[in-house]
C-alpha cells in the first residue's frame, strides 16, 4: 500500500491506492502473477471457450450457464436489443459536436424513465437489467449510423452479441473471424474489479440511487482520458509512426524526451496483462487475413524497443490490453471515436454486477479527507 504523509504526520493513500474498500465475489486480479478471474474463472478460459452472452450470465447471475440455460438467456438478451422509437428520436436530436460518451451518459436515465412510464418496473438492483447490456451496443451503433448520415440497421437476433454489433455498425454481416474477435474483445473488457468507473457505480449505488443513475455515473468516469481513452491514443501513435521501419527510432526519441508510451505498463499488473495476451492472438489472426494493415508489425517493434530500453534500466514493463485493442478495432473498421463507447458497451456487464452486489450488502461510502487548509480563524482577522 502506498501512503503519503501530510505535514501533520498523518498518513493517507492518494487516490485510495491499495485501500480495501469492500468485499466482492465478482473479480480477482493477481497483479504480481498477471492473472485475472471473473467469479473464479480465468479470463483466458472465458475468452477461449465462452461467448460474451455466457460471460454476461456469469457476471449477472453468478454462474456459467449450461447449453440450455445459455440458449434461454441469449433469447432474453437478444429480444431486448431493439431500442424504443423515443430513444432513437432522442439520439437524432443531439448536436453532432457532443461526444458519444456524453450522449450515452445522458440517455441511460432516459431509457429508465421510459420503462417506468410504460409501467415496467425499474430494477433498483441491476441484477435483472440485462436489457441495458443488450441495448448499449445498439445505442453505440445507432448513434454512429445517425451521425454519419446512414440509415440505422435493425438488430439481427441470429447473430452473437459481438457479430450483431458489427452488423448494425457496418450494415453487412461480419466474417466469422471478425464476429469472434468482437465478442472476445467485449469479454476481455467486461470486468476489472474496482477501477474508477466501477467504483463510481458502487459509490452512487450506495446512496440507493437506481441502476440507471449508477450506470450513467460510471459512464462519466470512463469518459475521462486517464481511464477509457488509452487505446485510441495507442492508435494515434501507430498512425504517427506509419511504417514498421520507423518505429524503433520514433520510440527511442519519445523515450529520450521522457514521453509516455501509451499502452505500456499498468497500475495493477506487474507482469503481463492476461487480457493483452488474448487480444494479441486476435490481432495476429486479423493481421494474417488483412496483410495490408501495418498496425501489428508497428506495435511489435514498439513493444520490443520499450522492453529493451526498460530492461537496461532494470525496470521491466509489459503491454496492457489497450496496447493491442485499438488495432483490433481499427482492423474491424471501427472509427476511433467509438473505442471508449465500446469499452462501456462491454464494461456495463461488470458495472451491473457490482451495482447488484453493492445493494445486496450496502453501506454508503463516506471516506474522510485530511484537512490541509488554514486553522480556525475569527471573521475579520485574515487579510486577503
Amino acid at each position: 500500500m502506498s501512503f503519503s504523509e501530510a505535514s501533520s504526520g498523518q498518513q493517507y493513500a492518494r487516490g485510495l491506492e491499495g485501500v480495501v474498500a469492500t468485499e466482492s465475489s465478482i473479480c480477482k486480479i493477481d497483479g504480481q502473477q498477471g492473472q485475472l478471474y471473473y467469479r473464479g474463472y480465468s479470463i483466458e478460459d472465458l475468452a477461449d471457450q465462452h461467448s460474451f452472452e455466457g460471460v454476461t450470465h456469469l457476471l449477472l447471475k453468478g454462474s456459467l450457464p449450461n447449453n440450455q440455460t445459455l440458449q434461454q438467456f441469449s433469447r432474453q438478451l437478444r429480444a431486448e436489443r431493439a431500442l424504443p422509437e423515443a430513444v432513437v428520436e432522442m439520439l437524432r436530436r443531439y448536436p453532432s459536436a457532443v461526444h458519444p460518451m456524453e450522449v450515452l451518459q445522458s440517455i441511460i436515465p432516459y431509457i429508465g424513465a421510459l420503462r417506468r412510464e410504460e409501467g415496467r418496473a425499474i430494477d433498483l438492483s441491476c441484477e435483472n437489467s440485462y436489457h441495458l447490456v443488450a441495448q448499449f451496443a445498439t445505442l453505440v451503433a445507432y448513434l454512429h449510423r445517425i451521425r454519419t448520415g446512414q440509415p440505422i440497421i435493425e438488430p439481427d437476433n441470429s447473430l452473437s452479441h459481438g457479430a450483431n454489433f458489427l452488423y448494425m455498425l457496418h450494415g453487412k454481416p461480419p466474417s466469422k473471424l471478425a464476429g469472434t474477435a468482437m465478442d472476445v474483445a467485449l469479454t476481455l473488457h467486461a470486468e476489472h474489479s474496482l477501477n474508477a468507473s466501477t467504483f463510481t457505480a458502487r459509490v452512487v449505488a450506495s446512496t440507493l440511487a437506481n441502476c440507471y443513475s449508477s450506470v450513467s455515473a460510471a459512464i462519466g468516469a470512463l469518459y475521462g482520458p486517464l481511464h477509457g481513452g488509452a487505446n485510441e491514443q495507442v492508435l494515434q501513435m501507430v498512425q504517427k509512426i506509419a511504417k514498421p521501419a520507423a518505429a524503433a527510432d520514433w520510440v527511442k526519441q519519445a523515450l529520450a524526451k521522457k514521453e509516455k508510451i501509451m499502452g505500456m505498463g499498468h497500475r495493477v499488473y506487474k507482469a503481463t496483462d492476461p487480457r493483452a495476451v488474448a487480444i494479441e492472438r486476435l490481432l495476429q489472426e486479423l493481421s494474417q487475413s488483412l496483410p495490408h494493415h501495418n498496425d501489428y508489425p508497428i506495435l511489435k517493434v514498439v513493444q520490443e524497443t520499450v522492453r529493451d530500453y526498460m530492461r537496461e534500466r532494470n525496470k521491466p514493463i509489459y503491454p496492457n490490453v489497450d496496447f493491442f485493442s485499438g488495432a483490433v478495432y481499427n482492423m474491424l473498421s471501427i472509427p476511433a471515436n467509438l473505442f471508449t463507447p465500446i469499452f462501456a458497451a462491454a464494461r456495463i456487464a461488470g458495472w451491473a454486477a457490482h451495482i447488484a452486489e453493492q445493494y445486496a450488502n450496502n453501506r454508503i461510502y463516506r471516506p474522510r479527507a485530511l484537512y490541509t487548509g488554514p486553522p480556525p480563524t475569527p471573521l475579520g482577522t485574515r487579510q486577503s
